[in-house]
């Protein structure tokens, strides 16, 4: 089971989520109130393991943009959490060798995700971002194939149910495991992946359910 913690602005909770078993942090470029700057980004990611995935999160922002931030980051993916098209994504992922495509659930765009060109697409509520839950059965639009994260509205109280009822592939928290907006709460961050591992389908366990090898070096 593949867990994000996003909304990172903090070389603490960065740590803290890693040190908790998280396989991946996020970054918010978008305007949001965890909006962070790249600069700031850059300084955590130097500090933590390479198997960590970091990503940026961009929404309607130009390939090109996207591109010089996720380098000057020094993150290693990139999030399009906006209205991309798949000429966009295909530029972004010429570049970036992680691209996550967030669609919204129940939109166009989660129903013809296989065009985006990449495998990992996270499908969010309608209101992408907002923190807000949706009806789940939204998900049996979203064509097979591809490895799906689930985000919208999952705390720690909802992520067992979710990852039960879902079986996602992944799953992605940033609003429901916060104290106050773009600080994180611990105690809701260590529940959180620890809840979600344990109602995962033995699948979705260990190793061999991993698709890339984040440390894996590109160059």
């Amino acid at each position: 089971m593949f867990v994000k913690i996003c909304g990172i602005t903090n070389e603490d909770d960065a740590l803290f989520a890693v040190a908790m078993g998280a396989d991946a942090v996020g970054f918010i470029f978008a305007p949001s109130p965890r909006q962070i700057a790249a600069q700031q980004v850059f300084n955590i990611t130097r500090r933590l393991p390479p198997e960590i995935l970091t990503v940026g999160v961009f929404r309607d922002e130009l390939p090109s943009r996207v591109i010089e931030t996720v380098n000057r980051a020094g993150v290693k993916a990139a999030q399009l959490h906006g209205h991309e098209s798949p000429a966009m994504v295909a530029e972004v992922s010429e570049q970036i060798r992680w691209v996550i495509k967030a669609v919204a659930a129940g939109s166009p765009d989660a129903r013809r995700v296989k065009d985006f060109g990449t495998d990992l697409i996270m499908v969010d509520a309608p209101s992408p971002g907002s923190g807000e839950l949706f009806d789940w059965s939204l998900l049996g639009e979203v064509p097979e194939g591809p490895r799906l994260i689930l985000a919208g509205g999952l705390n720690p109280d909802n992520v067992a149910m979710a990852v039960r009822k879902v079986q996602p592939w992944g799953v992605d928290a940033a609003t429901g495991v916060e104290k106050s907006p773009g600080v994180k709460d611990p105690m809701k961050v260590k529940a959180f992946i620890e809840r979600a591992r344990a109602a995962a389908p033995q699948q979705h366990l260990g190793p061999d359910s991993m698709p890339y090898d984040w440390a894996d070096d590109e160059e």
